[in-house]
Parts: C-alpha cells; sequence; structure tokens
C-alpha cells in the first residue's frame, strides 16, 4: 500500500512538474493596433487569435494603441513584437526623422496590408467644401501617437494652410472625432484608416447629420515630392459610407505589418504563412483583410526592410522581390 501511495504520489508530482514546464514554455506576443473605432483593432485582435490557436506555446494579444507612432515606439523599446503602421511612419522610425527624431528604430516588414485612405471629413452647415475652407475652422488632425496626425500634417501643408495658424487645432482619435462633431464641438477631422471604418460609418448613419468628406487628391505630388514615392491618389466610392454623398478623391498610403530586428527567422516564416494561409479568418473580422495578397508584397510597398523569415515564406510561394 505503501508504494502504491509513493507511486501516485511521484505520478502526481511528474505531471505538475509537466504542467509548469508547459506554463514556462508559453511565449506571449503582443500585438500593437490603435483606437477600438479604427481598422487596426477588429483586425489585430484577429490576428491574435489565429496566433494564439495555431502556434502552440504562443499566446498572441492585441493592444489599444494610438496607432502607427505609438506602435512602433512599443516595437523599439521591446514592449512589443508585432505592429501595425503606416509605410510613412515606419520610414521616419526607421530613419529616426520627425516623431523619432535622433532615436531610430531597427524595424522589419511582414507583410504589406492594405492601403490606408485619408478620409477628410466635415458635414453640412460647417462651410467647408474645399481644403482651402479649413481656415479659421476647428479640426482635428488626429490622436497623438498617430499616423493620422503625421499624415493630417501633410496633407494641410500641401494644401497651402499652417496647421499651427490656420485653424484651431484638437488632437481626437477618430472614435472621439465623430462625437465632437455631431456635438458641433469641431468643424472637421482627419482620419487615416481602411474602408469602411466603423466610426465613419456611425458618423454617415445619424439622423438629421449630411456627411461630407473632402476631396484632395490633387495634393499627393506636392507630399510626394518633399517626403518620398508614399503617396498616390484613391477613391473612396460613393456607396462605401451612408448618406455620403459623390466619390470622395482622396490620398492614400499602404499599411504594413512590421516587427523589430528580435523576431526569429522561424516566428516570423509562421505568422506570415498563418495570415496567407488562413486569411478567410481575418477577413470575417474585417473585409479589409482581402487585400492581404501575395501581390501586394513588393518592396515598393514598404519603407523598410523585410524581415528574412518573411522573404522565405514569399520565396516559396515564387514571389520575386
Amino acid at each position: 500500500m505503501k508504494k502504491v501511495m509513493i507511486g501516485a504520489m511521484a505520478a502526481a508530482a511528474a505531471v505538475v512538474i509537466a504542467a509548469a514546464g508547459a506554463v514556462a514554455q508559453q511565449r506571449t506576443i503582443a500585438i500593437g493596433t490603435g483606437g477600438t473605432g479604427g481598422v487596426y483593432y477588429p483586425i489585430g485582435g484577429g490576428l491574435a487569435n489565429l496566433i494564439s490557436k495555431n502556434l502552440p506555446g504562443v499566446q498572441a494579444t492585441a493592444q489599444v494603441t494610438g496607432g502607427s507612432v505609438d506602435n512602433l515606439k512599443l516595437l523599439g523599446s521591446g514592449q512589443s513584437e508585432i505592429g501595425f503602421s503606416m509605410a510613412d511612419a515606419a520610414l521616419d522610425a526607421q530613419s529616426g526623422q520627425d516623431k523619432f527624431k535622433g532615436s531610430p528604430i531597427e524595424l522589419r516588414t511582414l507583410m504589406v496590408l492594405y492601403p490606408n485612405v485619408m478620409h477628410v471629413v466635415t458635414i453640412d452647415g460647417t462651410g467647408i467644401n474645399s481644403m482651402a475652407d479649413m481656415k479659421g475652422k476647428r479640426v482635428s488632425t488626429g490622436s497623438p501617437g498617430s499616423a493620422t496626425e503625421v499624415m493630417a500634417f501633410r496633407v494641410i501643408e500641401a494644401a497651402g494652410l499652417d496647421k499651427d495658424k490656420d485653424m484651431k487645432r484638437e488632437r481626437l482619435g477618430v472614435a472621439e472625432s465623430v462625437n465632437a462633431i455631431k456635438d458641433r464641438k469641431i468643424d472637421a477631422f482627419f482620419w487615416v484608416g481602411g474602408l469602411p471604418t466603423a466610426a465613419v460609418t456611425d458618423l454617415g448613419a445619424t439622423p438629421g447629420v449630411k456627411l461630407k468628406l473632402i476631396d484632395h487628391d490633387d495634393l499627393a505630388p506636392k507630399m510626394n515630392a518633399k517626403y518620398g514615392p508614399l503617396y498616390s491618389a484613391k477613391v473612396i466610392g460613393k456607396s462605401v459610407y451612408p448618406n455620403q454623398g459623390p466619390d470622395n478623391k482622396a490620398t492614400a498610403v499602404w499599411n504594413v505589418l512590421l516587427t523589430n530586428d528580435k523576431m526569429s527567422d522561424k516566428d516570423a516564416y509562421d505568422i506570415v504563412k498563418l495570415m496567407v494561409e488562413k486569411k478567410a479568418d481575418l477577413v470575417a473580422v474585417h473585409k479589409e483583410a482581402e487585400s492581404f495578397s501575395l501581390e501586394n508584397q513588393v518592396k515598393g510597398n514598404s519603407s523598410v526592410p523585410w524581415h528574412p523569415g518573411a522573404l522565405k515564406y514569399f520565396a516559396e510561394k515564387g514571389v520575386k522581390m
């Protein structure tokens, strides 16, 4: 009987030790996304679920952040392993410019995602029908730590306006901007994101509100002349948002999924493979994931070097980089 008890205790101890070993082997991957009203956050949550379910020993979580700039800084400090970003903000971080002046971050591209479209949003009754009409108005240029702010400043500059002198500027995220314009606390706001963005859909569907998107595609050449070939013209079709009015002639920049130079080749390979081969799971979360294609994996679409693990997977799929 004593031998049986000793054997049982030994077996129980072995189970505990094995369980402890499994916990010790569990790794966490933090994914920097954006605000809850944008597109990065739902797709980031979908990616976290995909990684957690399919990569043994890995638990991924999506973090709410201010957006691209915050995500890049989290990658630089090692507080996250993956981050969503616009290509222009990523280039600034890689080269130590603008918001990253003097503090460059070693980044690696995992995947080119989808075009981020600049929305210049107002409503009927504000007197804003063009970029020039922004002068003297109350305008939100995006939350601190967002790539919306980076690109908004460049659009405003290309339009010949001064962001500090020509408007009363607020720094609100897209959900906060929508609430503020509904309450008539601001006259317009900038938001760069995927189509459709939930918060802008909410604004267009609000009773008594007539959504207006301001054309500015003509500014892309000026932006490219100063900041590099990052921007292109893009149309937000008239059916994208409720009560939108005509097609909107906007500007766009690619979104990229990034890591730092610490991620292993195996992790990078496995994550990219998951995103391509289980894309349907991400499309179910947000339709912008439809753009996660092998055809978009072109070096010119990302402003920072590619991760070797990602390159290995793309090479296996016949993508020539």
